[in-house]
Protein backbone atom coordinates (compact mmCIF):
# COMPACT_ATOMS: atom_id res chain seq x y z
CA UNK A 1 0.00 0.00 0.00
CA UNK A 2 2.85 2.37 0.90
CA UNK A 3 4.67 1.52 -2.35
CA UNK A 4 1.50 2.24 -4.34
CA UNK A 5 1.03 5.58 -2.58
CA UNK A 6 4.65 6.56 -3.18
CA UNK A 7 4.19 5.70 -6.86
CA UNK A 8 1.12 7.92 -7.09
CA UNK A 9 2.92 10.81 -5.38
CA UNK A 10 5.86 10.39 -7.76
CA UNK A 11 3.51 10.38 -10.74
CA UNK A 12 1.79 13.54 -9.49
CA UNK A 13 5.16 15.28 -9.22
CA UNK A 14 6.11 14.06 -12.70
CA UNK A 15 2.79 15.39 -14.01
CA UNK A 16 3.44 18.75 -12.35
CA UNK A 17 6.97 19.05 -13.74
CA UNK A 18 5.99 17.78 -17.18
CA UNK A 19 3.10 20.24 -17.48
CA UNK A 20 5.26 23.11 -16.25
CA UNK A 21 7.69 22.39 -19.09
CA UNK A 22 4.97 21.63 -21.63
CA UNK A 23 2.90 24.71 -20.80
CA UNK A 24 5.86 27.05 -20.96
CA UNK A 25 7.77 25.49 -23.87
CA UNK A 26 4.97 23.79 -25.81
CA UNK A 27 6.22 20.21 -25.51
CA UNK A 28 7.45 17.32 -23.36
CA UNK A 29 4.44 16.40 -21.17
CA UNK A 30 3.77 13.18 -23.05
CA UNK A 31 7.43 12.35 -23.60
CA UNK A 32 8.31 12.78 -19.91
CA UNK A 33 5.29 10.95 -18.53
CA UNK A 34 5.38 8.08 -21.01
CA UNK A 35 9.10 7.55 -20.42
CA UNK A 36 8.44 7.02 -16.71
CA UNK A 37 5.59 4.59 -17.34
CA UNK A 38 7.71 2.57 -19.75
CA UNK A 39 10.56 2.52 -17.24
CA UNK A 40 8.36 0.77 -14.66
CA UNK A 41 7.24 -1.89 -17.11
CA UNK A 42 4.04 -0.58 -18.74
CA UNK A 43 3.54 -1.73 -22.33
CA UNK A 44 3.78 1.07 -24.93
CA UNK A 45 0.08 1.16 -25.88
CA UNK A 46 -1.14 1.18 -22.27
CA UNK A 47 1.45 3.81 -21.30
CA UNK A 48 0.39 6.11 -24.14
CA UNK A 49 -3.29 5.51 -23.32
CA UNK A 50 -2.77 6.39 -19.64
CA UNK A 51 -0.90 9.59 -20.49
CA UNK A 52 -3.50 10.69 -23.04
CA UNK A 53 -6.30 10.19 -20.54
CA UNK A 54 -4.48 12.51 -18.14
CA UNK A 55 -3.84 14.96 -20.98
CA UNK A 56 -7.57 15.42 -21.59
CA UNK A 57 -7.70 17.32 -18.30
CA UNK A 58 -4.27 18.96 -18.42
CA UNK A 59 -4.67 20.26 -21.98
CA UNK A 60 -8.13 21.63 -21.16
CA UNK A 61 -6.74 23.47 -18.12
CA UNK A 62 -3.65 24.59 -20.01
CA UNK A 63 -5.73 25.85 -22.93
CA UNK A 64 -8.00 27.84 -20.62
CA UNK A 65 -4.99 29.38 -18.87
CA UNK A 66 -3.29 30.29 -22.17
CA UNK A 67 -6.55 31.79 -23.45
CA UNK A 68 -6.77 33.92 -20.32
CA UNK A 69 -3.29 35.29 -20.91
CA UNK A 70 -3.92 35.92 -24.62
CA UNK A 71 -1.61 33.18 -25.92
CA UNK A 72 -4.05 31.42 -28.30
CA UNK A 73 -4.79 31.85 -32.01
CA UNK A 74 -8.17 30.12 -32.32
CA UNK A 75 -8.12 29.91 -36.13
CA UNK A 76 -4.89 27.95 -36.02
CA UNK A 77 -6.25 25.80 -33.17
CA UNK A 78 -9.15 24.67 -35.39
CA UNK A 79 -7.08 24.20 -38.52
CA UNK A 80 -4.37 22.10 -36.87
CA UNK A 81 -6.37 20.51 -34.03
CA UNK A 82 -9.03 18.71 -36.10
CA UNK A 83 -6.50 17.00 -38.44
CA UNK A 84 -4.44 16.28 -35.31
CA UNK A 85 -7.41 14.44 -33.80
CA UNK A 86 -7.77 12.32 -36.94
CA UNK A 87 -4.07 11.46 -36.92
CA UNK A 88 -4.16 10.65 -33.20
CA UNK A 89 -7.13 8.29 -33.57
CA UNK A 90 -5.44 6.43 -36.41
CA UNK A 91 -2.14 6.30 -34.50
CA UNK A 92 -3.78 5.00 -31.33
CA UNK A 93 -5.60 2.17 -33.07
CA UNK A 94 -2.42 1.37 -35.01
CA UNK A 95 -0.25 1.23 -31.89
CA UNK A 96 -2.78 -0.98 -30.13
CA UNK A 97 -1.76 -3.90 -32.33
CA UNK A 98 1.65 -2.89 -33.68
CA UNK A 99 4.80 -1.62 -31.94
CA UNK A 100 6.39 1.11 -34.01
CA UNK A 101 10.16 0.95 -33.50
CA UNK A 102 11.25 2.64 -36.71
CA UNK A 103 8.89 5.63 -36.68
CA UNK A 104 10.46 7.27 -33.62
CA UNK A 105 14.10 7.43 -34.82
CA UNK A 106 13.02 8.60 -38.29
CA UNK A 107 10.92 11.41 -36.84
CA UNK A 108 13.60 12.23 -34.26
CA UNK A 109 16.09 12.80 -37.07
CA UNK A 110 13.70 15.29 -38.71
CA UNK A 111 12.95 16.98 -35.41
CA UNK A 112 16.64 17.20 -34.56
CA UNK A 113 17.19 19.18 -37.75
CA UNK A 114 14.25 21.47 -36.91
CA UNK A 115 15.56 21.90 -33.37
CA UNK A 116 18.98 22.97 -34.58
CA UNK A 117 17.35 25.42 -36.98
CA UNK A 118 15.12 26.94 -34.30
CA UNK A 119 18.00 27.15 -31.79
CA UNK A 120 20.28 28.92 -34.26
CA UNK A 121 17.57 31.21 -35.61
CA UNK A 122 16.47 32.52 -32.22
CA UNK A 123 19.94 32.63 -30.69
CA UNK A 124 21.67 34.34 -33.61
CA UNK A 125 18.86 36.35 -35.22
CA UNK A 126 16.42 36.83 -32.36
CA UNK A 127 12.67 36.95 -32.95
CA UNK A 128 11.83 36.03 -36.56
CA UNK A 129 10.15 38.66 -38.68
CA UNK A 130 6.54 37.54 -38.91
CA UNK A 131 4.74 37.47 -42.23
CA UNK A 132 1.37 39.18 -42.44
CA UNK A 133 0.01 36.23 -44.41
CA UNK A 134 -1.97 33.69 -42.35
CA UNK A 135 -0.88 30.09 -41.98
CA UNK A 136 -2.54 28.10 -44.76
CA UNK A 137 -4.54 24.90 -44.41
CA UNK A 138 -2.22 23.11 -46.84
CA UNK A 139 0.51 23.57 -44.22
CA UNK A 140 -1.56 23.07 -41.05
CA UNK A 141 -3.57 19.99 -42.12
CA UNK A 142 -0.55 17.75 -42.90
CA UNK A 143 1.19 19.10 -39.79
CA UNK A 144 -1.80 18.13 -37.66
CA UNK A 145 -2.10 14.67 -39.20
CA UNK A 146 1.58 13.85 -38.71
CA UNK A 147 1.77 15.40 -35.24
CA UNK A 148 -1.35 13.59 -34.03
CA UNK A 149 -0.18 10.24 -35.39
CA UNK A 150 3.27 10.61 -33.83
CA UNK A 151 1.77 11.73 -30.52
CA UNK A 152 -0.37 8.61 -30.21
CA UNK A 153 2.23 6.12 -31.42
CA UNK A 154 5.13 7.64 -29.51
CA UNK A 155 3.35 8.60 -26.29
CA UNK A 156 4.19 12.20 -27.04
CA UNK A 157 5.02 14.19 -30.13
CA UNK A 158 2.34 16.81 -30.68
CA UNK A 159 4.50 19.52 -29.15
CA UNK A 160 7.85 18.40 -30.63
CA UNK A 161 6.26 18.24 -34.11
CA UNK A 162 3.94 21.27 -33.96
CA UNK A 163 5.98 23.76 -31.94
CA UNK A 164 9.16 23.82 -34.06
CA UNK A 165 7.17 23.80 -37.32
CA UNK A 166 5.09 26.83 -36.30
CA UNK A 167 8.12 28.60 -34.87
CA UNK A 168 10.09 27.97 -38.04
CA UNK A 169 7.27 29.44 -40.15
CA UNK A 170 7.99 32.87 -38.65
CA UNK A 171 4.29 33.80 -38.73
CA UNK A 172 3.50 33.53 -35.01
CA UNK A 173 5.31 34.81 -31.95
CA UNK A 174 6.63 32.07 -29.62
CA UNK A 175 4.12 32.56 -26.79
CA UNK A 176 1.19 32.20 -29.24
CA UNK A 177 2.79 29.15 -30.86
CA UNK A 178 3.05 27.48 -27.46
CA UNK A 179 -0.44 28.50 -26.32
CA UNK A 180 -2.00 27.40 -29.61
CA UNK A 181 -0.22 24.03 -29.67
CA UNK A 182 -1.11 23.36 -26.02
CA UNK A 183 -4.78 24.25 -26.61
CA UNK A 184 -5.16 22.21 -29.79
CA UNK A 185 -3.64 19.20 -28.01
CA UNK A 186 -6.97 18.74 -26.21
CA UNK A 187 -8.47 17.43 -29.46
CA UNK A 188 -5.51 15.11 -29.92
CA UNK A 189 -5.78 13.73 -26.38
CA UNK A 190 -9.51 13.03 -26.70
CA UNK A 191 -9.18 11.34 -30.09
CA UNK A 192 -6.18 9.24 -28.98
CA UNK A 193 -8.03 8.11 -25.85
CA UNK A 194 -11.02 7.01 -27.92
CA UNK A 195 -8.70 5.15 -30.29
CA UNK A 196 -7.00 3.33 -27.43
CA UNK A 197 -10.38 2.33 -25.97
CA UNK A 198 -11.28 0.77 -29.29
CA UNK A 199 -7.90 -0.95 -29.62
CA UNK A 200 -7.26 -2.02 -26.03
CA UNK A 201 -10.78 -2.22 -24.59
CA UNK A 202 -9.38 -0.58 -21.44
CA UNK A 203 -6.91 -3.42 -20.76
CA UNK A 204 -3.65 -2.28 -19.13
CA UNK A 205 -4.78 1.30 -18.46
CA UNK A 206 -4.19 2.34 -14.83
CA UNK A 207 -6.85 4.92 -13.93
CA UNK A 208 -5.18 5.90 -10.64
CA UNK A 209 -1.93 6.67 -12.47
CA UNK A 210 -3.81 8.79 -15.01
CA UNK A 211 -5.49 10.67 -12.15
CA UNK A 212 -2.16 11.30 -10.41
CA UNK A 213 -0.61 12.67 -13.61
CA UNK A 214 -3.72 14.81 -14.11
CA UNK A 215 -3.60 16.35 -10.62
CA UNK A 216 0.04 17.36 -11.01
CA UNK A 217 -0.64 18.82 -14.44
CA UNK A 218 -3.64 20.83 -13.28
CA UNK A 219 -1.55 22.50 -10.58
CA UNK A 220 1.16 23.50 -13.07
CA UNK A 221 -1.04 24.64 -16.00
CA UNK A 222 -1.80 28.25 -14.88
CA UNK A 223 1.79 28.78 -13.69
CA UNK A 224 3.17 27.73 -17.07
CA UNK A 225 0.70 29.93 -19.00
CA UNK A 226 1.78 32.97 -16.93
CA UNK A 227 5.46 32.06 -17.39
CA UNK A 228 5.30 31.87 -21.20
CA UNK A 229 3.74 35.36 -21.36
CA UNK A 230 6.56 36.93 -19.36
CA UNK A 231 9.62 35.13 -20.76
CA UNK A 232 11.14 37.19 -23.63
CA UNK A 233 10.54 35.55 -27.04
CA UNK A 234 14.21 35.36 -27.98
CA UNK A 235 15.10 33.53 -24.76
CA UNK A 236 12.05 31.30 -25.06
CA UNK A 237 13.01 30.36 -28.62
CA UNK A 238 16.50 29.33 -27.51
CA UNK A 239 15.04 27.30 -24.66
CA UNK A 240 12.64 25.50 -27.01
CA UNK A 241 15.31 24.83 -29.64
CA UNK A 242 17.73 23.37 -27.10
CA UNK A 243 15.03 21.15 -25.63
CA UNK A 244 14.17 19.76 -29.08
CA UNK A 245 17.83 19.03 -29.83
CA UNK A 246 18.50 17.36 -26.49
CA UNK A 247 15.31 15.27 -26.48
CA UNK A 248 15.70 13.94 -29.99
CA UNK A 249 19.44 13.36 -29.67
CA UNK A 250 18.67 11.15 -26.68
CA UNK A 251 16.07 9.22 -28.67
CA UNK A 252 18.48 8.63 -31.56
CA UNK A 253 21.42 7.62 -29.37
CA UNK A 254 19.25 5.05 -27.58
CA UNK A 255 17.66 3.70 -30.78
CA UNK A 256 18.68 0.48 -32.50
CA UNK A 257 20.03 2.61 -35.34
CA UNK A 258 22.90 3.91 -33.21
CA UNK A 259 22.77 2.13 -29.81
CA UNK A 260 25.56 4.37 -28.46
CA UNK A 261 27.47 3.12 -25.38
CA UNK A 262 26.64 5.00 -22.19
CA UNK A 263 29.95 6.96 -22.02
CA UNK A 264 29.50 8.18 -25.60
CA UNK A 265 25.86 9.10 -25.03
CA UNK A 266 26.58 11.03 -21.84
CA UNK A 267 29.45 12.88 -23.54
CA UNK A 268 27.04 13.99 -26.26
CA UNK A 269 24.45 15.04 -23.65
CA UNK A 270 27.02 17.15 -21.80
CA UNK A 271 28.19 18.84 -25.00
CA UNK A 272 24.60 19.61 -26.03
CA UNK A 273 23.80 20.92 -22.54
CA UNK A 274 26.84 23.23 -22.59
CA UNK A 275 25.99 24.55 -26.06
CA UNK A 276 22.36 24.99 -25.01
CA UNK A 277 23.35 26.89 -21.86
CA UNK A 278 25.67 29.08 -23.90
CA UNK A 279 22.91 29.80 -26.43
CA UNK A 280 20.44 30.77 -23.71
CA UNK A 281 23.06 32.98 -22.03
CA UNK A 282 23.75 34.65 -25.39
CA UNK A 283 20.03 35.27 -25.92
CA UNK A 284 19.66 36.71 -22.42
CA UNK A 285 22.61 39.04 -23.02
CA UNK A 286 21.24 40.10 -26.43
CA UNK A 287 17.77 40.70 -24.97
CA UNK A 288 19.14 42.87 -22.16
CA UNK A 289 21.23 44.85 -24.63
CA UNK A 290 18.20 45.37 -26.90
CA UNK A 291 16.11 46.46 -23.90
CA UNK A 292 18.71 49.03 -22.86
CA UNK A 293 18.89 50.34 -26.44
CA UNK A 294 15.09 50.62 -26.64
CA UNK A 295 14.94 52.48 -23.32
CA UNK A 296 17.65 54.84 -24.53
CA UNK A 297 15.68 55.52 -27.73
CA UNK A 298 12.51 56.20 -25.77
CA UNK A 299 14.36 58.56 -23.42
CA UNK A 300 15.97 60.33 -26.38
CA UNK A 301 12.57 60.69 -28.06
CA UNK A 302 11.08 62.13 -24.87
CA UNK A 303 13.87 64.72 -24.62
CA UNK A 304 13.44 65.66 -28.28
CA UNK A 305 9.70 66.21 -27.80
Amino acid sequence: MLVAMNTLILLALVGLGAQLVDGSLGMAYGVTSTTLLLAIGTNPAAASATVHLAEIGTTLASGAAHWRFGNVDWKVVARVGIPGAVGAFVGATFLSWLAVELAQPVMSTILLGLGIYVLLRFTVQGLPTRSERPLRRRFLVPLGLVGGFMDATGGGGWGPVGTPALLASGRMEPRKVIGTIDTSEFFVAVAASIGFFFGLSGVGIDWSWALALLIGGLIAAPIAAWLVRHVPPRILGSLVGGLIVLTNSRTLLRSDWIAAPAPVAWTVYVVIALVWAGAVAWSVRAHLAASRLEKARVAEGARTD
